[in-house]
């Protein structure tokens, strides 16, 4: 027993300095990360630079630059996933191998004999919850990186000091900011049914019109040209962000207690902001909604209607006549529904009254009875009112360079801090012919009838 001891201690050995390499090359990562991330301000700083004076050269050496950033963002990242996919499954091997000799030595002990090292290691109690779905090896190499490391030290040190903080702002490292998008995509139901793309500066979406039809002729025969149109619509780049207040005796707790609740509120807070602007959004210092845009384009007669006095299979009836007025020759996914609640349990009652299972496959899968399509449910949708389509028809841009402040002065009488964060979007339906709005109750859908928050800060 005692040389299978000496074994698995040598084993263990080997795996801390290959740990010890793997935590080098981290931090060779993170210095990377760092200067990339100077390279991208700069990037950013020059296209904002950009006028009509600017000549072709210049823009042409910035677009190769951007480029190259992007290139060697990619590779960075792989590089990072690599080395965090290389520190989980050595900590794997060293705990698996402790776990056998912490036995091994027990045995020893129980047995009378003294194990070969001299002190045995005090082990500190794991925390074994789950963080965002990381299991425990990838969540303690996640909070032992420098970045997250100096980052939440630096959230804390803002509490203990209990110093006054004016414009000091903390950038949350790459790999938390991917956690915050994912939360925000997880809370926004709809992110997921349309078109979202990260990009800098303005941007110009290629837009194609109908796809004319292949033609059929001979086998040896020339072959025809069909002709392709493209439009584009621009997007620019508006602010959503939101402050949350965190009692203190949180930021007392452990690591993944301050990180979690600081990213799931963030993610709440933008998931609702970014669905309602995506069905109701003004254009105004905000994404245009779907509904907002039908209603001032040229399908508001078509793609705007009102169900009146119809239920059963007469009310399903007059929803798929509605919907007949969109078009998928833009589209080759499938749609979405939204609607609250409400209006769902309707859709399922009415949908049993003919077919029973029409209601049950409503209500175990989310799918619109009849028709398919899934159904998405947000409470600030009026009762009655139905805002569906094609999803990928709708562009929503996605800005780089999300940050996060904090203070401890804004909410000190009730012992909290106050965490801050930004992001920027812009979205518009780039075919509006693809969206439907829909009142089952008889009066049609108005942009009006949902309002934003107000921005009383401004």
């Amino acid at each position: 027993m005692a040389l299978k001891q000496i074994v698995l201690r040598k084993k263990i050995e080997g795996l801390h300095a290959q740990m010890t390499g793997a935590e080098q090359t981290r931090d060779a990562l993170s210095e990377r990360r760092n200067a990339l991330k100077l390279r991208e301000e700069e990037l950013e700083k020059a296209v904002g630079e950009v006028t009509e004076a600017t000549t072709d050269e210049e823009k042409a050496a910035l677009d190769e630059e951007t480029a190259k950033w992007e290139q060697e963002d990619e590779a960075l990242t792989k590089e990072e996933a690599e080395n965090l996919e290389t520190t989980r499954k050595l900590q794997e091997q060293i705990d698996a191998l402790q776990s056998e000799l912490d036995e091994l030595d027990k045995r020893s002990e129980a047995a009378g004999k003294t194990p070969a090292r001299e002190e045995r290691k005090v082990e500190k109690t794991m925390d074994t919850r789950k963080f965002f779905g990381m299991d425990l090896q990838a969540r303690d190499a996640f909070f032992k990186r420098d970045d997250v490391t100096k980052f939440l030290a630096n959230v804390r040190t803002a509490i203990s000091e209990k110093r006054t903080i004016t414009g000091v702002d903390a950038i949350i490292p790459t790999v938390v900011m991917d956690l915050v998008r994912e939360r925000a995509g997880e809370y926004s139901k709809l992110l997921k049914h349309i078109n979202v793309q990260r990009v800098k500066g303005d941007a110009r979406i290629p837009v194609m019109g109908i796809v004319p039809e292949a033609v059929w002729t001979e086998m040896c025969a020339n072959i025809n040209e069909i002709d392709l149109s493209f439009g584009q619509v621009t997007l620019d780049g508006y602010k959503v962000g939101a402050y949350v207040a965190v009692c203190n005796a949180v930021l007392e707790d452990n690591d993944v207690d301050l990180a979690s609740k600081i990213i799931e509120a963030l993610g709440k807070a933008m998931g609702k902001a970014i669905d309602k602007a995506i069905l109701y959004g003004t254009g105004t210092k905000m994404p245009t909604g779907i509904l907002t845009a039908l209603l001032a384009g040229d399908y508001a007669a078509t793609n705007v209607l009102a169900i009146t006095g119809k239920t059963g299979i007469e009310l399903f009836q007059a929803i798929i006549e509605a919907i007949g007025a969109t078009s998928n020759e833009y589209a080759s996914g499938g749609m979405f529904f939204a609607m609250n609640e409400k209006t769902k349990t309707t859709l399922m009652t009415d949908a049993m009254n003919f077919n029973a299972a029409g209601a049950i496959v409503t209500g175990q899968t989310g799918e619109m009875p009849i028709v398919g399509g899934k159904i998405e449910t947000l409470g600030f949708i009026p009762d009655g009112v139905i805002i569906g389509g094609y999803g990928e028809l709708y562009a929503m841009l996605e800005r780089a360079g999300m940050t996060f402040a904090r203070s401890e002065h804004v909410r000190f009488l009730q012992d909290q801090t106050v965490f801050k964060g930004t992001a920027r979007y812009d979205g518009k339906p780039v075919v509006e012919k693809g969206f439907i709005a829909i009142g089952i109750g008889g009066t049609k859908p108005t942009a009006d009838a949902v309002t934003f928050a107000q921005d009383e800060a401004n």
